[in-house]
């Protein structure tokens, strides 16, 4: 988590020209699925934000199917349900 945040306060605050507290929040907004925050002036910023938002998407996603993995497989078993 700590290296996608960091990803994204970089890359807001050196492709973006945000300052640093705005880079961190611009970062964890999109991070955590609310959205950006500031409005990114060049093309290159908004390519990062949308490259970035895409990639924070992925992350979750995978995170959230490797943590229910071991419940989903349980239930499985539980449910006599076999795998294919």
């Amino acid at each position: 988590m700590v290296v996608s945040l960091g990803i994204g306060v970089l890359g807001d605050h050196f492709i973006g020209a945000l300052g640093w507290v705005d880079s961190l929040y611009n970062a964890s907004m999109i991070l955590t699925g609310m959205g950006p925050v500031n409005e990114m002036v060049t093309d290159a910023a908004t390519l990062f934000a949308s490259a970035y938002a895409i990639f924070s998407g992925v992350i979750f996603l995978s995170t959230v199917a490797i943590f229910f993995a071991p419940f989903a497989h349980r239930l499985m078993h539980l449910l006599r349900i076999e795998e294919i």
